[in-house]
């Protein structure tokens, strides 16, 4: 009787303590799955870091001086940077010393050498890196013969050229989507840039550069997109998209003895707020990609030809402000 009484009282306590376990354990799972449910529902989704780098040009000759600046989608308090370059046949990227901020410069010296920008945190970890840019050397067949080319090349950017020397252009030279730098000017960003061409040049002052530019570049057409004839404007909400054949080009004599090429292009089918005429100047006079423009547009063919102080300016819509500034004192 004792002996079955013991096992009874043994089985029931072993009973309690299993479900004792599980109410616990239940418990526990319940409770963590709250904090995470928690967590979870009051917790905010970082936002990712990227970085793009402007400013590289489509080629450069021996001892060119390379300009590039790397740009961030987001701001980034107390940034740290560090530039890396590939040799065309390494294996390892290569930190370049003194290059600690969002800008470099250093000498074109090796074709095909590329180039990228890499942003650390306090603890110095890496938080994003740029794509590689590639440096592309064209010396044209000898860095003597290269300098000739650049000084013409320079030259016809200037404005002096033979009527030979000019060449029909299709509208895919300006493809794609482009932007007004007028808001920079207005918000400042520009301001630099006008500094530097008073340095370069000081019968202006960068004030008097900036109220220059300011009717230069003032428009209300903030993008324009250029896919195949077909060119959309964006003025002020609203888009306006029409077709547009060649219309040939003229050439422009100016007071100081040099000159320049308008590329022209009609629309044809009167689609309300199109222009029948638009007409491009990018200092080029034979068929190139352009990497910005003036544009200027109307109803009046002539009267365009005559429009000589307002000549409104885009760049291409993936630069920020510091690239376009970057590609402004490039040239």
């Amino acid at each position: 009787m004792k002996i079955h009484t013991w096992k009874w009282l043994g089985a029931l306590g072993v009973i309690f303590l299993l479900v004792g376990c599980q109410d616990a354990a239940s418990s526990e799972n319940g409770s963590s799955e709250s904090v995470e449910e928690s967590s979870s529902d009051s917790g905010e989704e970082a936002v990712e870091i990227s970085v793009t780098v402007a400013g590289v040009a489509e080629h450069y000759h021996t001892g060119d001086l390379v300009e590039l600046s790397a740009n961030t989608n987001e701001e980034v308090a107390q940034p740290h940077w560090h530039w890396f370059t590939l040799g065309l046949n390494a294996q390892e990227w290569e930190i370049v010393d003194g290059q600690t901020s969002e800008r470099y410069e250093g000498e074109a010296t090796t074709d095909g050498i590329q180039i990228k920008a890499v942003l650390y945190g306090d603890d110095h970890e890496v938080i994003a890196e740029s794509e590689p840019v590639t440096i592309t050397i064209d010396d044209h067949h000898g860095h003597d013969h290269g300098h000739e080319h650049d000084d013409d090349m320079q030259k016809i950017y200037e404005g002096y050229f033979e009527d030979s020397q000019i060449e029909d252009r299709s509208l895919s030279d300006w493809a794609g989507d482009w932007q007004s730098v007028y808001p920079y000017l207005l918000d400042g960003t520009l301001d630099e840039v006008f500094a530097h061409k008073e340095k370069e040049d000081d019968s202006k002052t960068a004030e008097e550069y900036k109220a220059y530019y300011e009717i230069g570049y003032q428009t209300d057409v903030d993008r324009i997109e250029i896919v195949g004839n077909m060119v959309t404007f964006h003025k002020n909400g609203e888009e306006y998209s029409g077709e547009f054949t060649y219309d040939g080009y003229e050439i422009l004599e100016y007071e100081k003895g040099n000159r320049g090429v308008r590329y022209i292009f009609k629309h044809e089918e009167g689609v309300e707020g199109v222009p029948t005429y638009i007409q491009f100047s990018d200092h080029s006079i034979y068929p190139t990609d352009a990497h910005h423009f003036h544009l200027y547009w109307g109803d009046d063919r002539q009267a365009l030809l005559e429009q000589l102080e307002n000549w409104p300016t885009y760049y291409p819509s993936e630069l920020d402000g510091d690239g376009i500034v970057a590609e402004m004192l490039a040239h």
